[in-house]
């Protein structure tokens, strides 16, 4: 995997790249949409690639190591011959899921024995057996086996923690650079640093990870709960040390104004199941605000669902069907909502990335903010 930088904003640290992969080329900043078990919620591949325009998605491995499995995985040939998504696909560890588990986990230092939430069937997840699964998923950027803390957390529990992740990333690393791609095509890893929300503490991780000089690096245990302000705070934090030359994750975020306000940060890579979730619970995001199409006032609303809308569904439909969809509980409805609302989120990251091409990203995005915070 490669990266190059081809613009920096001359006003904030927003940054325009192109990664690299041997499945294709992503163009950042980028939004991944989220494919946890294989799938975009409610979504056809064929939308993904013609309608939306997405360049990556993400799968996890915790979810596919349980279903399918990886033993039909390894003999579909990968996760792309699996699901026939030919462009590339980054997988989360799975860790965040298995510390999710909170009753059903035990964290040591092997790594963290788990029962399944599917059949209750026990399971040890350690740095060595992810970036075996890993490797058979096939994923173009595979990450670091880490744990995420919770918010709020201790001090002494968040540099307990860090340490046990930068534990398990040096035996990712050395698991990595012992074993070899299944398929024939490169694969990277990313680290991530965590932290919580102790500014030393993050400046304490991104230092080690930045000694490890990975392909990109990861900023995870964010979004998960802290004030919108101490998340941005973390963030510069940890851009302000890991490589420039480096693309930069930020796992799980977040709401449009987020990932705004993190590519003016630094960061260049963005997954959150807020636009498919959010849509099949009848929330739309545009580019003047956000409706609950299930409202009373949008049921005689003839006009196109979304009017400055990049997907064939805005123009194709009304939000009075919509509505009724929704209302009538029609299988329609959340597929509808989430193409929208993935394709609207490309749209951001991609019309943000001309803006740092033209010198104007500083303006678009203070003129975007507050109508992407209304509520229509």
């Amino acid at each position: 995997m490669l990266f190059s930088l081809d613009t920096i904003d001359p006003k904030t640290s927003a940054r325009a790249g192109t990664i690299t992969t041997d499945h294709g080329t992503i163009q950042t900043p980028v939004f991944m949409p989220v494919g946890t078990g294989g799938t975009v919620k409610a979504i056809h591949y064929r939308d993904l690639y013609e309608d939306s325009k997405a360049e990556i998605i993400l799968g996890n491995t915790y979810h596919l190591y349980l279903r399918p499995g990886l033993g039909i995985l390894e003999q579909a040939g990968g996760l792309h011959e699996f699901i026939g998504w030919k462009r590339p696909i980054l997988t989360d560890s799975g860790g965040y899921q298995v510390f999710s588990l909170s009753t059903q986990r035990k964290i040591k230092d092997d790594g963290v024995h788990f029962r399944s939430h599917i059949d209750g069937s026990k399971h040890l997840f350690s740095p060595e057996s992810v970036i075996d699964a890993q490797r058979i998923i096939g994923a173009d950027i595979m990450m670091a086996f880490d744990e995420c803390t919770p918010w709020p957390c201790q001090y002494e529990y968040a540099a307990k923690s860090l340490l046990l992740t930068h534990r398990w990333l040096d035996r990712c690393l050395h698991h990595l650079n012992n074993t070899e791609p299944k398929y024939g095509y490169q694969q990277a890893l990313f680290p991530i640093v965590q932290g919580s929300t102790y500014a030393d503490l993050r400046k304490q991780s991104a230092e080690y990870i930045a000694t490890k000089n990975a392909a990109g690096n990861a900023i995870g245990g964010l979004s998960v709960g802290e004030p919108a302000d101490l998340m941005y705070e973390m963030t510069e934090v940890v851009c302000n040390i890991l490589p420039h030359d480096r693309p930069r994750y930020l796992m799980g975020v977040g709401t449009p104004v987020n990932i705004l306000e993190s590519i003016a940060l630094g960061i260049d890579m963005f997954d959150c199941v807020m636009p498919t979730r959010n849509g099949r619970n009848a929330m739309l995001f545009t580019s003047e605000g956000i409706i609950n199409i299930k409202n009373e006032k949008w049921k005689n609303d003839f006009s196109p669902i979304d009017p400055n809308g990049t997907s064939f569904v805005d123009h194709a439909y009304t939000r009075a069907f919509l509505r009724h969809l929704f209302v009538s509980q029609e299988y329609l409805a959340p597929m509808i909502a989430s193409l929208h609302n993935v394709t609207f989120y490309i749209w951001l990251v991609k019309t943000a990335r001309a803006k740092i091409i033209e010198g104007t990203f500083s303006v678009w995005k203070d003129a975007m903010i507050p109508k992407l915070n209304n509520r229509l």
